[in-house]
């Protein structure tokens, strides 16, 4: 089964390791390292020129991708039907 990020991209669910709410994950500072070494290292997709909502880390061809989508968290995880509990 695959997850739709938005406009044409497509990552197979088992390739998926997470996904993260970018909104909420920009207030820690280990997240904004996380993703200011991923753009540099040229690990980050943007999907689209929309404001990002999430980020998605996945393993595409075995390598380390991250993909920045227009869609919540939310919905993407409803669409893989992994249901996580919110603490």
């Amino acid at each position: 089964m695959f997850l739709h990020l938005g406009e044409n991209v497509v990552v197979p669910i088992k390739d998926i390791i997470g996904i993260f709410d970018l909104e909420t994950t920009m207030y820690s500072a280990d997240t904004n390292q996380f993703l200011r070494l991923a753009e540099e290292d040229g690990f980050i997709e943007r999907i689209t020129e929309d404001h990002p909502k999430s980020f998605i880390v996945a393993e595409v061809d075995k390598k380390a991708k991250v993909f920045l989508s227009p869609i919540s968290s939310s919905t993407l995880s409803k669409r893989t039907k992994i249901e996580y509990d919110e603490q």
